[in-house]
């Protein structure tokens, strides 16, 4: 899908014919699973080659940022579905040419919706060059990505009392809860790696522009200011970037807490077996002696005798029971 805005007093205005007006005013093309059709469109009125998916799924740096017929082409990875815990990640170029910013993406990040209806609706100050909607665009993927690692923060917290709470459980259903937590950190943790990958192609990214000299664009106080809120976008990035290490920590931690409970829940279990199996071994001793079939034994004649093997063999297990339970081992 292609779709193309200008600028008006300050406003992002969608161009509802393309086709028929051209690229001459245009500040923002949107290129959204583009067909090859669209792809051509641009690229003869530009005079640049739109990278395929392929090529946008390089991870070089080579092939992800770099400089082309007077145009820059700047490759990061985005994420959309940040809401779940299953996010899905895309690579999404942009070139700037001149004035126009050209974006190639094949997911639908929300930030992309956003910024657009945001500068659709409220005067943006845009002065009708595209480096600034790419800021603003970079922007509001920053501040989702912060927005996400917000919430997966507050999840890790519910995940941390979890673990180290509700100890009055039974053991089997503790087991369990235990197990069903490792499938949740783990599903978190993949989910900040994947922000953390996303997080360092901005980075990349933002400091690559602000580094590089633009071709076919002048430097004004539009562009300064650009390049000044990039280095924020830069610095953003960054430290979202040691926020979600210190979330993946914690993940660590919780992972090994999880795994040592389960342990010990298993050793508990292992234990109670051990201890059983001592304390009936003295009366199983007992119940051997006297099932032997000896003609002469002492206590085949007593009255009392079978009473007396039924004390002994109750005492033989009642006194190892109660040296455990003093040792806290039960």
């Amino acid at each position: 899908m292609l779709r193309a805005f200008f600028c008006r007093h300050g406003l992002l205005v969608e161009d509802t014919a393309p086709g028929a007006t051209g690229a001459a005013d245009w500040v923002w093309i949107d290129l959204l699973n583009p067909t090859t059709e669209e792809d051509r469109q641009v690229e003869s009125w530009l005079g640049i080659a739109i990278p395929s998916r392929d090529e946008m799924q390089e991870i070089e740096l080579s092939s992800r940022l770099y400089q082309e017929a007077g145009a820059e082409f700047m490759t990061m990875t985005a994420l959309a579905n940040l809401d779940s815990d299953e996010p899905v990640k895309a690579p999404v170029t942009f070139i700037l040419k001149a004035r126009t910013l050209v974006t190639v993406r094949w997911a639908d990040p929300r930030p992309f919706t956003a910024y657009r209806n945001r500068a659709q609706r409220q005067q943006e100050t845009l002065s009708g060059d595209g480096e600034q909607v790419m800021v603003g665009l970079l922007e509001a993927l920053g501040d989702r990505t912060a927005d996400a690692l917000e919430r997966v923060g507050d999840e890790i917290d519910q995940l941390s009392r979890r673990v180290f709470g509700n100890k009055t459980r039974k053991v089997s259903k503790k087991t369990e809860d235990l197990r069903t937590l490792i499938e949740q950190i783990g599903r978190k943790a993949e989910m900040l790696t994947l922000v953390k990958e996303s997080l360092v192609s901005m980075g990349r990214l933002s400091s690559y522009h602000v580094a590089v000299e633009p071709q076919g664009r002048r430097i004004g106080p539009a562009g300064k200011e650009a390049k000044s809120l990039l280095k924020a976008v830069q610095r953003d990035a960054a430290a979202l970037g040691e926020h979600a290490n210190t979330l993946i920590g914690r993940l660590s931690f919780l992972l090994d807490a999880t795994l040592g409970l389960i342990n010990l829940e298993q050793n508990g279990i292992i234990k109670i077996f051990s201890v059983a199996a001592v304390v009936f071994l003295p009366p199983t001793l007992v119940a051997s002696i006297y099932g032997m079939n000896f003609e002469i034994m002492p206590e085949l004649s007593w009255p009392f005798g079978y009473p007396f093997a039924l004390g002994l063999m109750v005492l033989s297990a009642a006194l190892p029971y109660l040296f455990f339970k003093r040792k806290g081992w039960l």
